[in-house]
Protein backbone atom coordinates (compact mmCIF):
# COMPACT_ATOMS: atom_id res chain seq x y z
CA UNK A 1 0.00 0.00 0.00
CA UNK A 2 1.66 3.63 -1.04
CA UNK A 3 1.83 6.28 1.41
CA UNK A 4 0.02 9.26 1.22
CA UNK A 5 1.84 12.30 0.44
CA UNK A 6 0.16 15.86 0.74
CA UNK A 7 2.46 18.55 -0.98
CA UNK A 8 5.39 18.81 -2.54
CA UNK A 9 7.91 18.54 -5.25
CA UNK A 10 8.69 15.26 -6.80
CA UNK A 11 12.06 13.88 -6.92
CA UNK A 12 13.56 12.62 -10.04
CA UNK A 13 13.61 9.21 -8.69
CA UNK A 14 9.96 9.30 -8.28
CA UNK A 15 9.32 10.41 -11.64
CA UNK A 16 11.41 7.92 -13.68
CA UNK A 17 10.10 5.75 -16.04
CA UNK A 18 6.23 7.25 -15.79
CA UNK A 19 5.08 8.82 -18.63
CA UNK A 20 2.60 11.60 -17.90
CA UNK A 21 -1.12 10.15 -17.76
CA UNK A 22 0.57 8.45 -14.87
CA UNK A 23 2.18 10.99 -13.12
CA UNK A 24 -0.99 13.11 -13.31
CA UNK A 25 -3.13 9.76 -12.08
CA UNK A 26 -0.40 9.42 -8.83
CA UNK A 27 -0.84 13.23 -7.82
CA UNK A 28 -4.43 12.61 -8.01
CA UNK A 29 -4.40 9.70 -5.44
CA UNK A 30 -1.59 11.24 -3.35
CA UNK A 31 1.40 9.11 -4.65
CA UNK A 32 3.34 11.47 -5.50
CA UNK A 33 2.98 14.99 -3.81
CA UNK A 34 0.57 18.27 -5.85
CA UNK A 35 2.62 20.91 -5.90
CA UNK A 36 2.68 23.56 -2.74
CA UNK A 37 1.19 27.28 -5.12
CA UNK A 38 -2.09 24.26 -5.61
CA UNK A 39 -2.45 24.10 -1.85
CA UNK A 40 -1.83 28.27 -1.43
CA UNK A 41 -4.25 28.42 -4.04
CA UNK A 42 -7.00 26.04 -3.79
CA UNK A 43 -6.69 24.24 -7.54
CA UNK A 44 -7.06 20.55 -7.29
CA UNK A 45 -6.97 18.21 -10.12
CA UNK A 46 -10.26 15.95 -10.18
CA UNK A 47 -10.69 13.40 -13.32
CA UNK A 48 -7.52 12.88 -15.71
CA UNK A 49 -7.12 10.94 -19.02
CA UNK A 50 -4.97 10.98 -22.24
CA UNK A 51 -5.35 14.79 -23.87
CA UNK A 52 -8.32 15.84 -21.19
CA UNK A 53 -7.68 17.14 -17.22
CA UNK A 54 -10.16 18.45 -15.49
CA UNK A 55 -9.38 20.87 -12.24
CA UNK A 56 -11.49 22.55 -9.46
CA UNK A 57 -10.58 25.76 -7.99
CA UNK A 58 -12.22 27.09 -4.67
CA UNK A 59 -11.98 31.00 -5.19
CA UNK A 60 -10.99 32.50 -1.53
CA UNK A 61 -11.45 36.03 0.11
CA UNK A 62 -7.55 35.98 0.28
CA UNK A 63 -7.62 36.08 -3.83
CA UNK A 64 -9.33 38.96 -3.92
CA UNK A 65 -7.79 42.01 -5.75
CA UNK A 66 -8.50 45.84 -4.77
CA UNK A 67 -11.90 45.96 -6.67
CA UNK A 68 -13.39 43.16 -4.84
CA UNK A 69 -13.38 40.29 -6.96
CA UNK A 70 -11.12 37.59 -7.51
CA UNK A 71 -8.03 38.37 -8.78
CA UNK A 72 -7.38 37.72 -12.62
CA UNK A 73 -3.98 35.75 -11.82
CA UNK A 74 -5.87 32.97 -9.67
CA UNK A 75 -7.98 32.53 -12.92
CA UNK A 76 -4.83 32.54 -15.15
CA UNK A 77 -3.63 29.73 -12.75
CA UNK A 78 -6.02 27.75 -12.84
CA UNK A 79 -6.13 27.63 -16.21
CA UNK A 80 -2.37 27.45 -16.78
CA UNK A 81 -2.54 24.47 -14.68
CA UNK A 82 -5.21 22.45 -16.35
CA UNK A 83 -3.75 23.62 -19.69
CA UNK A 84 -0.29 22.29 -18.58
CA UNK A 85 -1.58 19.10 -17.57
CA UNK A 86 -3.75 18.17 -20.28
CA UNK A 87 -0.28 17.98 -21.88
CA UNK A 88 1.20 16.37 -19.51
CA UNK A 89 -1.09 13.25 -20.10
CA UNK A 90 -0.43 12.69 -23.84
CA UNK A 91 4.20 12.53 -22.50
CA UNK A 92 6.06 9.17 -22.61
CA UNK A 93 8.31 9.01 -19.89
CA UNK A 94 11.16 11.25 -19.93
CA UNK A 95 9.50 13.37 -21.99
CA UNK A 96 8.68 17.27 -20.58
CA UNK A 97 7.33 19.87 -21.71
CA UNK A 98 7.19 23.66 -21.50
CA UNK A 99 4.74 26.65 -22.27
CA UNK A 100 5.84 29.06 -24.89
CA UNK A 101 2.15 30.66 -25.47
CA UNK A 102 -0.72 31.54 -23.21
CA UNK A 103 -3.46 33.59 -23.44
CA UNK A 104 -6.90 33.71 -21.54
CA UNK A 105 -9.84 36.06 -21.50
CA UNK A 106 -12.19 36.35 -18.89
CA UNK A 107 -16.24 36.42 -19.47
CA UNK A 108 -17.83 36.87 -15.61
CA UNK A 109 -16.04 38.09 -12.49
CA UNK A 110 -15.46 35.50 -9.82
CA UNK A 111 -16.64 36.10 -6.12
CA UNK A 112 -15.76 34.00 -3.05
CA UNK A 113 -19.62 32.81 -3.42
CA UNK A 114 -19.12 31.80 -6.56
CA UNK A 115 -18.19 28.28 -5.45
CA UNK A 116 -16.09 25.93 -6.65
CA UNK A 117 -14.87 26.62 -10.53
CA UNK A 118 -14.21 23.87 -12.78
CA UNK A 119 -11.99 24.38 -15.24
CA UNK A 120 -11.73 21.35 -18.38
CA UNK A 121 -8.48 21.02 -20.67
CA UNK A 122 -8.04 19.36 -23.66
CA UNK A 123 -5.26 19.45 -26.11
CA UNK A 124 -6.05 20.21 -29.66
CA UNK A 125 -3.26 19.34 -31.26
CA UNK A 126 -0.23 17.18 -30.27
CA UNK A 127 3.00 16.77 -32.88
CA UNK A 128 6.43 15.81 -31.86
CA UNK A 129 7.16 19.10 -31.06
CA UNK A 130 4.45 20.99 -30.35
CA UNK A 131 1.16 20.72 -28.53
CA UNK A 132 -2.17 23.22 -28.70
CA UNK A 133 -4.77 23.05 -26.25
CA UNK A 134 -7.84 24.99 -24.78
CA UNK A 135 -9.28 25.28 -21.24
CA UNK A 136 -12.75 26.81 -20.01
CA UNK A 137 -13.63 27.48 -16.36
CA UNK A 138 -17.27 27.09 -15.35
CA UNK A 139 -19.07 27.89 -12.25
CA UNK A 140 -21.38 25.54 -10.81
CA UNK A 141 -24.41 26.33 -12.97
CA UNK A 142 -22.24 26.24 -16.28
CA UNK A 143 -21.94 29.59 -16.88
CA UNK A 144 -18.40 29.89 -18.31
CA UNK A 145 -16.49 32.26 -16.20
CA UNK A 146 -12.78 32.23 -18.63
CA UNK A 147 -11.53 30.54 -21.49
CA UNK A 148 -8.20 30.09 -22.85
CA UNK A 149 -5.17 28.64 -25.24
CA UNK A 150 -1.58 27.50 -24.64
CA UNK A 151 1.09 26.04 -26.83
CA UNK A 152 3.85 24.29 -25.48
CA UNK A 153 7.15 22.87 -26.68
CA UNK A 154 7.36 19.06 -26.70
CA UNK A 155 11.36 18.67 -25.87
CA UNK A 156 11.82 15.35 -26.44
CA UNK A 157 13.35 12.79 -23.85
CA UNK A 158 15.16 14.74 -21.25
CA UNK A 159 17.15 13.51 -17.81
CA UNK A 160 14.14 14.85 -14.87
CA UNK A 161 16.44 16.94 -12.68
Amino acid sequence: MSQQIDWGVASAADLGGKDGLTIIQQIMSGDLPAPPMAKTLSLRITKAEIGKVTFTGTPRFDYYNPAGTIHGGWTATLLDSALGCAVQTTLSAGEIYTTVDFSMSLTRAIFENTGDVTCVAQVLHRGRRISTVEAKAYDKNGKLLAHGTETCAILGNQPVK
